[in-house]
């Protein structure tokens, strides 16, 4: 008798989650078919789709727990091979991606064994996100370095200096045969503290103690498409109990449409926009995220 096949749970999906006894929470992320979709509509050289694949995690880590209707952008950008990755997060549970990059210059940082991280791939600059309610709210943006060889480093250091919170995070980003070939799949867990007060006393021992567990996170059970997210939890903090407090759906999706090229297209002369014209007589506009083509008439663009 052969065993039967792994079962391939339902996935793209965001948890938040509480350490019993514990000052410590956290959120875990799942994807499979969301960040394979971002990840394939563009071809990506590994080490780039790696990079945007992590992006995409943490996106959803920390945009899942805004408590407004609005986006979350996570951006970086710098003087590397790649010149920004950018991922926007819509509370409604809606993912979209873009890297930049020059292909030459990520091939020739790829030679070797190591595949080679944040730091390498954007060089010197910066990590930033952007909380963004809406057109009549202002923006509010938080800046760091780039600093570490991955954007899990990044994040860490953007919450100790920007929010002042110990944070912890892993992000891991693999294809697995599901099967039916090769899909991407991307996974991340983040953990925090709550700030200690007289009811809960010092947290410091309790921090530490949690942070201990999740160094033994390991990035192929964040990818794995037949381990559950409790499972998984389970799997860390069994010693203390977690809870699992929500959960909320993933999925990639476009800002992109015939309607917004058209502002975009407001914004240019007549001249410069008759130099747009193709050979069908129409003003064909690629969208950077998803590679959506739109074909406009001229005067519609007018």
């Amino acid at each position: 008798m052969t065993d039967a096949a792994p079962q391939i749970l339902s996935d793209d999906l965001v948890s938040a989650f509480q350490i019993e006894g514990l000052p410590v929470r956290g959120r875990v992320v799942r994807l499979g078919e969301a960040v394979n979709e971002v990840l394939t509509r563009h071809s990506y050289p590994e080490p780039v789709a790696n990079l945007l694949g992590e992006a995409c995690a943490l996106a959803a880590l920390v945009g899942s727990s805004l408590k407004f209707e609005g986006r979350l952008i996570v951006q970086a950008q710098g003087d590397g091979p790649v010149r920004y990755v950018v991922v926007d997060y819509d509370t409604s549970g809606g993912l979209r991606g873009y890297c930049r990059f020059d292909p030459d210059e990520v091939a020739a940082v790829s030679e070797g064994f190591a595949r080679p991280g944040a730091k390498t791939l954007l060089g010197g600059g910066v990590f930033i996100m952007t909380l963004d309610q809406g057109a009549d709210m202002e923006r509010y943006q938080g800046v760091t370095a780039i600093e570490g060889e991955s954007l899990a480093l990044c994040a860490e250091q953007y919450f100790m200096q920007s929010e002042q919170i110990p944070t912890r995070v892993r992000l891991a980003v693999g294809q697995v045969d599901t099967g039916e070939g090769m899909t991407w799949r991307a996974g991340g867990i983040l953990i925090q503290t709550i700030a200690g007060d007289e009811t809960r006393g010092e947290t410091k021992e309790a921090w530490n103690h949690a942070q201990a567990l999740f160094e033994t996170t390991g990035e192929d059970e964040l990818i794995d498409p037949t381990v559950p997210t409790a499972t998984l939890l389970w799997r860390l903090f069994n010693e203390d109990g977690v809870r699992l407090i929500d959960e909320k759906p993933l999925r990639a999706f476009c800002r992109c449409s015939e309607e917004r090229i058209g502002v975009v297209l407001q914004s240019f002369s007549p001249e410069e926009k008759a130099e747009m014209i193709e050979p069908d007589g129409k003003i064909h506009v690629t969208c950077e995220y998803c590679s959506r083509v739109y074909a406009l008439e001229p005067d519609g663009a007018a």
